[in-house]
């Protein structure tokens, strides 16, 4: 093969890479930055962070919504309405790039591999302080969390 030959190649390569990592890239944002609806932080952020959709995979999101009543040990049932609503939303907007088809055991974020893999810096003591309590205490370290935002330079971890 020619050296010319084999630049194009590699720059054609290299193209396409870039190409899908930007289409990875914008699919995973426009995961996180959809508009989420007002009763979804109203319903579902009265009893925890309002949790961004492409989070899970949609099928792990059609069964909490089909479980209400049962939602980790909790009954947070809704009308009709409200679950057609919000089950539409987070169908939309579910998590669809490759880390996040995985379906976490029982469909808990905080058991899906990326999170396991983002916070496995984190001492087991730090999940146990009075301040956070549990791992789906995303605002005990994550201040925006609220707004969806979980950058990890912004995080404050409590003593």
């Amino acid at each position: 093969m020619s050296p010319i030959l084999f630049r194009h190649r590699v720059a054609a390569a290299m193209v396409l890479l870039a190409a899908s990592v930007a289409s990875a890239q914008a699919q995973e944002h426009r995961a996180s930055s959809a508009p989420v609806p007002p009763k979804y932080r109203q319903e579902c952020g009265a009893c925890h962070v309002p949790y961004p959709a492409g989070l899970l995979p949609a099928a792990s999101w059609q069964r909490l919504m089909n479980d209400l009543p049962h939602h980790f040990g909790s009954d947070a049932s809704l009308d009709a309405a409200a679950t057609k609503e919000l089950s539409a939303y987070l169908a939309a907007n579910a998590g669809s790039d490759r880390r996040m088809r995985e379906q976490p055991p029982q469909d808990r974020i905080t058991r899906s591999a990326w999170f396991v893999r983002q916070h496995d810096e984190l001492p087991a003591p730090a999940w146990r302080s009075p301040a956070v309590k549990t791992p789906a205490n995303c605002s005990a370290c994550h201040q925006q969390a609220i707004q969806g935002d979980f950058d990890e330079d912004r995080v404050r971890i409590p003593r």
